[in-house]
């Protein structure tokens, strides 16, 4: 088994940080967001080192109805091979539904979203889990995810649905004990009843990271400190298996490296108070971690595809479009779940095309809010900018002239033919650096 140590997951605004960090074993990566031959010359140098880095992919939809897509699955090899990976990860979630296996316009969530706990969607996800290792070079790891609302009709336990998951597949688990703690505070579903369930010898590595509470929901934010309910977790976990690796998730909001190696302390002492503690519990003997299926699951046919992806539609629409909630859902969970969505399409389009803020202002985020309650994205962040430009455009906004001309050559320099000339990105980098 590959023993990791203690990581943290590396970001450009923390490269220089993670970097200086003593005792830093191994870095992960968002897998989208490094190119293959042009990486970081921060990861370059830390790989020089000896560090490990795993690409963490969060665009394959292993969850949803759909084959994975073969391009995708490409791209992500690509990256395990440019980074000399042992080993990548992505998530049990669906990021997208619609489509020909539906007969509707595609939609994009921008974000993992859970998938039902039902046979069907464990007989879709285990057939696409296989076809992904077999594009895949090395071994894969699937992490458990936050959610803020809950299927109804549910036939399976989170444990349950690993477990099985990992008997039928052979794929190994990234276990977030920061999303345990999610769901356990807005589903009401025991970690410590998760934990006795897991498949402990399957575990790739382990995920730490914060969040906050408002209106008696977590917020899974990877932007605030990791709070002592988490690292309770983490501990738990450490008394029933040594986790190959432990890691800190930080997306935002980033603090001085002293306060980040101070988390990273904390991490390492919930461990050890863990590895000191008796065992909860015997374990049933199990399968080897990692080791081939017992048996190929049987493929999903058709209807139960057609199935799935009919109710995975109806509520990624209720969210990113405006139709009615499905029925059996929270209403309440779901519309702040929807807005959720909405605020990061906000946030990333704000990233990947940081000109939009600068020439609308402070215009930028309640215009993108009010374009995002009617328009959802149907092909990734950097055509949703590109469609909330010409959306704008289309309505004579913004009414300053000035700006008016800004958007409109940003526009044409990103959606015409050939590239158009001008100094706005230019502007905007500065203007940026002055905030």
């Amino acid at each position: 088994m590959l023993r990791l140590g203690t990581g943290i997951g590396w970001r450009p605004e923390i490269a220089d940080a993670v970097e200086a960090m003593p005792g830093i074993d191994w870095v992960e990566v968002v897998a989208e967001n490094v190119c293959p031959g042009h990486l970081p010359e921060s990861l370059l140098r830390l790989r020089e080192r000896g560090v490990t880095v795993i690409p963490h992919g969060v665009s394959l939809g292993l969850g949803g109805a759909g084959r994975p897509d073969p391009g995708r699955l490409a791209a992500l090899a690509e990256r395990v091979a440019a980074l000399g990976a042992p080993l990548v990860t992505e998530h049990i979630a669906f990021v997208r539904a619609g489509g020909a296996l539906t007969a509707s316009p595609p939609l994009e969530a921008g974000h993992l979203l859970p998938v039902p706990r039902t046979r069907d969607a464990l007989d879709v996800l285990c057939e696409n889990v296989r076809i992904a290792q077999d594009a895949l070079p090395v071994p894969l790891a699937l992490e458990n995810i936050a959610a803020l609302f809950s299927w109804p009709g549910e036939e399976l336990t989170e444990g349950q649905f690993l477990s099985e998951l990992v008997e039928r597949t052979g794929v190994r688990l990234l276990v977030d004990v920061a999303n345990l703690h999610t769901n356990h505070v807005n589903r009401g579903e025991d970690p410590s009843a998760a934990l006795a369930a897991l498949p402990v010898e399957a575990i790739a590595y382990v995920h730490v990271a914060g969040g906050f509470e408002r209106d008696g929901i977590w917020h899974d934010s990877h932007a605030h400190p990791v709070p002592r309910a988490v690292l309770d977790i983490l501990t738990a976990l450490a008394s029933r298996v040594a986790p190959p690796g432990v890691l800190l998730e930080r997306d935002d909001d980033f603090p001085e490296p002293a306060e980040l190696e101070r988390e990273l302390g904390a991490v390492r002492t919930a461990v050890t108070a863990g590895a000191a503690r008796p065992a909860g519990g015997a374990e049933k003997p199990r399968r080897a971690a990692g080791g081939p299926a017992v048996g190929a699951p049987a493929p999903a046919g058709p209807g139960v595809r057609q199935r799935l992806g009919v109710a995975q539609t109806a509520v990624l629409s209720s969210l990113v479009a405006g139709t009615p909630v499905p029925e059996g859902f929270d209403r309440v969970r779901m519309g702040v779940q929807g807005r959720a969505l909405a605020a990061k399409r906000a946030d990333v389009v704000a990233r990947v095309a940081p000109e939009l803020p600068v020439i609308l202002g402070d215009g930028y985020r309640r215009a993108f809010l009010d374009y995002a309650r009617s328009l959802p994205m149907s092909g990734g962040y950097r055509r949703d900018a590109l469609d909330f430009a010409g959306h704008l455009l289309k309505l004579g906004h913004p009414r300053d002239p000035r700006a008016r001309r800004e958007l409109r050559e940003w526009w044409l320099h990103r959606s015409g033919p050939a590239p158009r000339p001008r100094g706005l990105a230019a502007r905007a980098r500065v203007l940026l650096r002055g905030t």
